[in-house]
């Protein structure tokens, strides 16, 4: 029963540090255009020109 009184407060302090988390994602937007960067990641940049790799030196 000891181990009672320190497990409450440390679970009472993470279940905070991921209260105050979550609201800090809230209040910096991090959740303001979700589908928006879900296609984002489907589409291919045609703004980035394709490198070739002429360099024999290079391993890969």
């Amino acid at each position: 029963m000891n181990i009672l009184v320190i497990l409450i407060p440390v679970s009472l302090v993470l279940g905070g540090l991921g209260l105050i988390a979550f609201l800090w994602s809230l209040r910096s937007d991090q959740y303001e255009d979700l589908e928006g960067d879900a296609w984002r990641i489907l589409s291919e940049d045609e703004d980035k020109p394709h490198e070739e790799n002429n360099d024999s030196t290079k391993p890969f």
